[in-house]
């Protein structure tokens, strides 16, 4: 654990100096074809005429930590398809959640300051993601495989949890990647009624306390639209997420 965890620290300050846009140049992915979002998350984002361009796992690639942290820094997040395989994807239009312009509206507001849920950070980091897993039954783009390299990567500092509790049980939340000034929202779940809204609030207010600068959602769905996501040009994202990247921050 100790040799990875230096090996991905070595990642990480090769990262904030170098930065290569696409086409990948590791060594376990290739540019295979371009991809339409797989029609069940289309429909979960509404945007069934997004482009995104696949990047495709070897069968014997894994989703290790390095190889993970160099796809993110890159724009890229990967996806399972309906017969487990998972690809590279990246969007243009890219869908950020701007920090500064954040929207709290006042129902939702009213409801953060009635404290109905305990907010805890990585309290069970595993069983949000399974959650944001099962949730999803409009079709599932995570998988037991993508659930254990996050893990990985959770166990190294990367990956985190925003959880909202009620009665010590879990009642929404969400969970993403930090990578210097980024932080890549992946999926959020709720079981009780605005539970995952609350801990995008709190999300929210983490990552300005914290000096973060962008808050990746990959797309904008209607949902996330009334929190003030935007569509950016990737080419515009990229530049972004260089400049967050170089920056060092700490999420917890």
């Amino acid at each position: 654990m100790k040799t990875r965890f230096r090996a991905v620290q070595q990642l990480v300050y090769r990262v904030r100096r170098v930065f290569r846009p696409f086409p990948f140049d590791l060594a376990c992915c290739w540019i295979d074809h371009v991809h339409h979002v797989p029609a069940f998350r289309a429909n979960h984002f509404r945007a069934a005429v997004m482009p995104l361009q696949s990047l495709t796992m070897p069968p014997r690639a894994r989703l290790d930590p390095e190889s993970l942290l160099s796809a993110y820094s890159q724009g890229a997040f990967p996806m399972a398809d309906h017969d487990g395989a998972i690809k590279w994807y990246t969007a243009d239009p890219r869908g950020i959640l701007p920090l500064e312009s954040f929207h709290l509206p006042k129902t939702l507001r009213a409801t953060v300051r009635q404290r109905r849920f305990d907010i805890h950070i990585n309290r069970d980091f595993r069983a949000t993601m399974t959650a944001c897993m099962e949730c999803h039954t409009e079709g599932k783009w995570i998988n037991a495989a993508l659930i254990d390299a996050y893990t990985r990567l959770h166990e190294l500092g990367f990956a985190h949890s925003v959880e909202a509790w009620q009665d010590d049980e879990l009642a929404g939340g969400l969970y993403g990647v930090s990578l210097g000034a980024a932080f890549f929202g992946e999926s959020m779940f709720f079981r009780k009624t605005d539970a995952s809204k609350v801990a995008l609030a709190h999300l929210v207010q983490r990552l300005r306390d914290r000096n973060f600068e962008l808050l990746d959602t990959q797309a904008v769905t209607t949902h996330l639209r009334r929190f003030g996501c935007i569509n950016i040009p990737a080419a515009q994202y990229l530049e972004r997420l260089r400049a967050a990247i170089a920056k060092p921050r700490n999420f917890v």
